[in-house]
C-alpha cells in the first residue's frame, strides 16, 4: 500500500485511467483491486488518510471506492476518510462503509474476483468512463519512461537474486538505462543447489548485464548464527545486503540508485495502517534507517501473475519467468530457527531432490510453488537397524494466482513416495519426510 510519504513524481506521468481504493479497514483490498485490473482499468490502494490534495496529484483518476471493513478502529476509534474527499470532484463508491457519503454502495467485498468484476463494473465504466487502457505493453512504456527521469544518467544498483521479481526488474532496467545497470549477485549461502551458477550464465552470458558476483557466506552465516527469530533473520539478511551493496557500490563511479524486486504483496504482507503485518520482507521491512541510495521499485505495484506476464512483455524466456518463486531470505526462512550449516546443507540437498522429481513428472510446469523445510527438532527414527535421532523435512507444494491466497496441490501417491525414499536415502541426517497441507490463509506460503 502506498503511504502518505511515496515520492509522488515518480507516478505522475502514467497515461492509464486509474480508479483508487481508499483503505476503510478491509480485508479485501487486494481482491477488489484485482478485479478492476481484470477489467482492464489501473487500480492502486492508498491509505483512508489521504489529502483530496494528495489525491488529485495522482494521475488520471477516474473514480474512488471507499472499501470498509472490520478493522475501521485504530486505538478505539472508529476512523473515515477525510471528508474533504467527498468535494475532490470525483464519483464516489462505497463497499461495506454506509456512513459514506455517496449514491454508489455495494455490499462488502467479497474474495471472489469475478464476482467482484461484476459489481464494480457499471461504476467504473458507466459511472467513472474510464477507459480500459490497463495492459503490460502501456506498463512497460510508461514504466521505461518514469525510470528515464527519476534515474537520467545515473547508474543503478540492481539486487539480483535471480528469482522472477528481480530478473524482470533487470529487463526493466536495461531496457530503460542499458549499460547504466549494474547487476550485484550476493550468494549469501542461503541460495538453492546451483542457483548462483545459474545466474551468472543467464544475466551474464546470455543477457550481457553487467554482474557483479559476491560471494558472502561466511559473512551472513556468522551473522545469523544463534539466531531464531524469522522477524530477525529476515532483518540480519535484509540490513547485511544493502551494506554489501553499499560496499560494492564504493568500487564504481555514480551510483546513486539502488534497484530492487518488491511487489505488491510483499508490501501488503508488511503491515498497512488497518491490517496487521503477517511477515516483514527484507525489501519493505527490514532496509535501515541510513540507507543513502534512491529506491527504483518499476513492479511495486504488480501482482505476481502480473510480474510474470510483464516478463514475458519484455521478451525473457518463458522458463525463466516462470521459473520457482525464491525468497529474499533464500533458504534462511526454510531453514527453520537458528540456521547451522549441517541442517542448511540437508535444506539444499532436499530441495534439489524435490525439484528434479517434480521436473520429472512434469509438475514444474504446473505447480506454482514447491520446496522443502527442515525444522530446527529432531524426531526418534531407524537407520541401518539402530535407533536414529534426526531432522524431518516438510514438503510443501502450492497452487496461487497472485500469492495473497493459496491451495495444496494433490501429489499422486507414487511421486510422493519417490521423493521421499530419495531424501531418506540421499540425504545426511534425515529420518522423516512430512506433506504440509496448510493452505492460505491460515498458513503463509513460506514457514518463517
Amino acid at each position: 500500500m502506498h503511504s502518505k510519504t511515496d515520492n509522488p513524481k515518480i507516478f505522475k506521468n502514467m497515461k492509464q485511467d486509474m480508479i483508487v481504493i481508499l483503505d476503510l479497514g478491509s480485508h479485501e483490498n487486494t481482491v477488489l483491486a484485482r478485479a478492476i485490473r481484470a477489467l482492464g482499468v489501473y487500480s492502486e490502494i492508498y491509505p483512508h488518510d489521504i489529502t483530496a490534495d494528495e489525491l488529485k496529484a495522482l494521475p488520471n483518476v477516474k473514480g474512488v471506492i471507499i472499501n470498509g471493513g472490520p478493522n475501521n478502529v485504530i486505538d478505539g476509534v472508529a476512523i473515515d476518510v477525510n471528508h474533504e474527499i467527498y468535494d475532490a470532484g470525483y464519483p464516489i463508491m462505497s463497499a461495506g462503509h454506509d456512513k459514506a457519503l455517496c449514491d454508489n454502495k455495494i455490499e462488502q467485498i467479497g474474495n471472489d474476483v469475478d464476482a467482484v468484476k461484476e459489481a464494480v463494473k457499471p461504476f467504473v465504466f458507466d459511472t467513472c468512463k474510464a477507459e480500459p487502457n490497463w495492459n503490460m505493453t502501456n506498463f512497460v512504456n510508461d514504466q521505461v519512461e518514469l525510470i528515464r527521469r527519476q534515474v537520467g544518467d545515473k547508474k543503478v544498483l540492481l539486487a539480483l537474486s535471480g528469482g522472477v521479481d528481480s530478473s524482470v526488474v533487470a529487463a526493466l532496467l536495461l531496457k530503460a538505462i542499458g549499460d547504466n545497470l549494474v547487476c550485484v549477485h550476493v550468494n549469501h549461502g542461503l541460495m538453492r543447489k546451483g542457483e548462483s551458477e545459474a545466474v551468472i550464465d543467464v544475466f551474464s552470458k546470455q543477457l550481457c548485464a553487467n554482474l557483479v558476483y559476491v560471494d558472502a557466506t561466511d559473512r551472513f552465516l556468522d551473522k545469523l548464527a544463534g539466531v531464531a527469530d524469522p522477524e530477525e533473520k529476515r532483518k540480519i539478511i535484509g540490513g547485511e545486503f544493502i551494506r554489501v551493496f553499499e560496499e560494492e557500490a564504493r568500487k564504481l563511479d555514480g551510483i546513486d540508485f539502488l534497484g530492487q524486486g518488491t511487489i505488491y504483496p510483499d508490501i501488503v504482507e508488511s503491515g498497512t495502517k488497518t491490517a496487521k503485518m503477517v511477515k516483514s520482507h527484507h525489501n519493505v521491512g527490514g532496509l535501515p534507517e541510513d540507507l543513502r541510495f534512491e529506491l527504483v521499485e518499476p513492479i511495486r505495484q504488480l501482482f505476481k501473475d502480473e510480474v510474470r506476464a510483464c516478463g514475458l512483455e519484455l521478451g525473457l524466456p518463458y522458463d525463466m519467468v516462470y521459473r520457482q518463486p525464491f525468497p529474499g531470505p533464500g533458504l534462511g526462512v526454510r531453514c527453520l530457527g537458528a540456521i547451522t550449516r549441517d541442517r542448511l546443507e540437508a535444506l539444499r540437498e532436499s530441495d534439489a531432490i524435490l525439484r528434479e522429481e517434480f521436473k520429472n513428472a512434469g509438475l514444474d510446469r504446473t505447480v506454482w510453488q514447491y520446496f522443502t523445510i527442515v525444522p530446527d527438532f529432531k524426531s526418534v527414527g531407524v537407520r541401518n537397524n539402530a535407533r536414529s535421532y534426526d531432522w524431518p523435512v516438510i514438503i510443501r507444494a502450492v497452487n496461487t494466482v497472485d500469492a495473497m491466497t493459496a491451495t495444496i496441490e494433490q501429489i499422486e501417491w507414487p511421486i510422493l513416495l519417490k521423493i521421499t525414499d530419495r531424501i531418506l536415502a540421499e540425504v545426511p541426517n534425515i529420518n522423516r519426510v512430512c506433506y504440509d497441507m496448510s493452505p492460505k490463509p491460515s498458513a503463509t506460503i513460506e514457514w518463517e
